[in-house]
């Protein structure tokens, strides 16, 4: 059989394709590999962001490239901390992120923020304060909505326990001195150290956040509980009513 009648049989066609080996390659075969390779051979600490979270991705998606993924992300969530503070909801209105992806990353946020709880828990807080810094932004300076928590310390100011007394929207969260006060009393604390974050990155404290502050303080002196500061948590860092001379 000659060329001209192989192309006109549709039976032979095939005997004119290019090989399969010679066809393109995606360019991000051998991409996973390689990224791990380096983080092996470097450490993690010499990856960039995008980098770290598509090593993390790579565990709920198989296969394909996530570069694209982890940088929608970050750009999203405006950084690796912000994307693993991200809640389960927020995670999943990304393109490609199912509830598997959204899972992983938020396990990876709750490892980093027990790790941060534990170095607080062992010690007297008063003498860990930076570890205390550490652990509040690691809680709360990612949070969506306003939130308050206290925790309350012993005698020797260590951690008893650190619980939400309020949940609010994006700029309120309600407070009520008298149920951080009888919640004092119930765990048998001497001293507590109030938590609220502002979602839009500033920790400034508002007027209204000193004002509800100086209640609690004045609700807690009549039964000698001491509050030891009021923290507020941004993405922008960390400020202390205290140290600002506001209590």
């Amino acid at each position: 059989m000659d060329r001209a009648a192989s192309l006109q049989d549709g039976s032979v066609a095939n005997f004119w394709s290019p090989p399969a080996q010679a066809a393109a390659r995606p360019h991000h075969l051998g991409h996973r590999e390689r990224l791990r390779e380096r983080a092996a051979a470097g450490g993690t600490a010499a990856l960039p962001d995008y980098e770290v979270l598509e090593l993390l991705l790579f565990r709920a998606i198989p296969r394909g490239d996530v570069k694209p993924l982890a940088k929608q992300l970050l750009t999203r969530f405006g950084s690796l901390a912000g994307v693993l503070g991200a809640s389960l909801e927020e995670l999943k209105t990304v393109k490609g992120v199912g509830a598997a992806v959204a899972l992983d990353l938020k396990l990876v946020h709750e490892v980093g923020l027990r790790a941060a709880r534990e170095a607080v828990v062992r010690r007297p807080v008063i003498s860990s304060w930076s570890a205390l810094l550490a652990y509040v932004k690691t809680a709360l300076a990612h949070e969506a909505r306003e939130q308050f928590r206290v925790l309350f310390l012993d005698k020797k100011n260590q951690l008893i326990a650190d619980e939400v007394l309020g949940r609010g929207t994006v700029d309120h969260a309600p407070v009520y001195p008298r149920e951080v006060v009888r919640r004092a009393l119930e765990l048998s604390a001497s001293a507590v150290i109030l938590l609220h974050n502002h979602p839009s990155g500033d920790p400034t404290p508002s007027s209204a956040d000193v004002d509800m502050t100086r209640q609690v303080v004045e609700a807690a002196r009549a039964l000698r509980i001491a509050v030891h500061d009021h923290l507020v948590v941004g993405r922008d860092g960390v400020a202390s009513l205290k140290a600002l001379g506001l209590m």
